[in-house]
């Protein structure tokens, strides 16, 4: 039997100043909301709702700002920069599910689905953890059907960002950048669906992905 895996000595440290970089840019952004975000009630005496947000990989730095410290769940994966970026989650106010967004049987997406019984919103990297990048994988629909959660689209796009040479590009927006969040209407995925009904859904979750990342991005005149 193996232990714990066990990670170079620079990970901790890198990860709290990650941690701490991206609350001070944030602090900087003008953030613009556009739709209803059901994990915040609408008034003092609402309560939230979970849901699943989901969003492409590229826009995750603004999201983990904006959303930080409300105990949602996120899959992350489990290489090296999977473990970076879930330290750098928990120490924001995320809890973590290791894995990749396929359906069925993934150990991430079982820790998922127990998060969502704990009445936690979930947040879903559909193209992640390694692309290609924009392109949605079965484990979303499977995982609202299962989950009884709706599906929530979820987009974020800046005024002026830097871009990291990975997969995805991922977007960092600059200080004082104007960070826009589209969020669309939510979907409900009917409950235990076949792989036929599954790749139905699939399609209309990217379709729905797709639109609300567009109407973001050229409200903020973002570059492809």
């Amino acid at each position: 039997m193996s232990g714990p895996r066990r990670y170079p000595w620079w990970v901790a440290p890198l990860a709290w100043l990650a941690a701490l970089a991206i609350r001070a840019l944030g602090s900087t952004w003008r953030v613009e909301w556009i739709g209803e975000d059901p994990s915040i009630p609408a008034q003092r005496s609402a309560s939230p709702q979970p849901c699943i947000f989901a969003f492409w990989h590229s826009g995750l730095i603004p999201l983990v700002y904006t959303h930080r410290g409300r105990g949602a769940a996120v899959l992350i994966g489990s290489h090296l920069d999977g473990e970076i970026v879930a330290r750098v989650l928990h120490h924001l106010g995320f809890v973590t599910a290791r894995g990749s967004s396929t359906r069925g049987g993934d150990r991430g997406m079982l820790e998922l689905l127990g998060r969502a019984a704990e009445a936690r919103s979930l947040g879903l990297t559909p193209d992640g953890p390694r692309g290609p990048a924009e392109v949605l994988k079965p484990g979303t629909a499977f995982l609202a059907s299962r989950s009884g959660l709706p599906v929530v689209p979820l987009a974020s796009a800046s005024s002026a960002d830097w871009r990291v040479r990975s997969w995805d590009r991922m977007r960092v927006p600059r200080p004082f950048a104007t960070v826009r969040l589209e969020l669309g209407a939510p979907l409900r995925v009917p409950p235990e669906l076949d792989d036929r009904a599954l790749e139905t859904w699939s399609g209309e979750i990217e379709s729905a992905l797709h639109a609300v990342t567009a109407r973001a991005r050229n409200a903020v005149g973002e570059r492809a």
